[in-house]
């Protein structure tokens, strides 16, 4: 199964396999359903998850059900803990809208949502995150996921995205991360695609930030607080839930 998991990852556009997972979900769900582990996001348990990932794939991550990985749980239960997202009146701006959350978000009577990307098919507005068409102040929420790291400037993405963002918003802007590495390395010399995965993670990631991340969205103007989520969590809701222990969530506000 891993094997047909990476041939499908490395050589189907994105568009399409989103497209194709609506099809092959169902039969996830019947061949690997059990009560080990539970996708918070649709709290449906399995036997255990899929393996996930361009380069050395990470083992027992990507959930049957939602698609999600340990990423997306650990955003689900920060804002289900730890805001009223699903509750207030919000007005909603939501960057390459993941499939995890898309349909879920949507029908959220409480938020007027907008997705918006170049690429994806699930985008509302196609737009350039460095030049976008929307008003200044106009959203209470922004959820930038996984974007920036992809972006040659990211100092004009970041900027962009205080400017749109309201007094008093906030804006989740999840990174790759290595918490390790105390400064953000890129380097546009390195051309050869399985080099830059070995290196950024992925052949499209054009940095791999450190934890000066943080700092320069201070330098944008934004008020940044790193959330540990899992620190708040047991060791088995952890396992439970398949998260990646330590990860930090970027909650910024304006």
């Amino acid at each position: 199964m891993k094997k047909v998991f990476k041939f499908f990852l490395n050589t189907i556009p994105r568009p399409l396999l989103i497209r194709f997972s609506y099809f092959i979900r169902p039969a996830l769900r019947t061949a690997l359903r059990g009560n080990r582990y539970t996708d918070p996001i649709d709290g449906r348990s399995f036997s255990r998850f899929l393996p996930y990932g361009y380069g050395k794939q990470r083992e027992n991550v990507l959930s049957p059900s939602t698609l999600s990985l340990e990423r997306h749980r650990l955003l689900w239960l920060y804002l289900e803990r730890k805001t009223s997202f699903f509750t207030e009146k919000l007005k909603v701006l939501h960057f390459a809208p993941e499939q995890a959350f898309y349909s879920r978000f949507r029908k959220l009577a409480n938020i007027d949502y907008t997705t918006t990307d170049l690429n994806s098919p699930l985008a509302d507005v196609k737009a350039d995150i460095n030049n976008l068409p929307f008003e200044d102040n106009a959203y209470d929420f922004i959820l930038c996921n996984h974007v920036l790291e992809h972006i040659p400037d990211d100092t004009q993405a970041m900027k962009e995205l205080y400017r749109v963002l309201k007094s008093g918003g906030t804006a989740i802007l999840q990174i790759p991360q290595d918490l390790s590495r105390k400064t953000t390395f890129e380097d546009d010399s390195i051309t050869d695609k399985k080099e830059r995965a070995r290196i950024f993670g992925q052949y499209d990631h054009v940095r791999i930030y450190g934890r000066d991340y943080f700092d320069k969205l201070r330098s944008m103007g934004f008020k940044v607080e790193e959330v540990n989520m899992t620190s708040e969590l047991s060791a088995s809701e952890i396992d439970k839930y398949r998260l990646a222990k330590g990860e930090v969530i970027p909650v910024c506000s304006k």
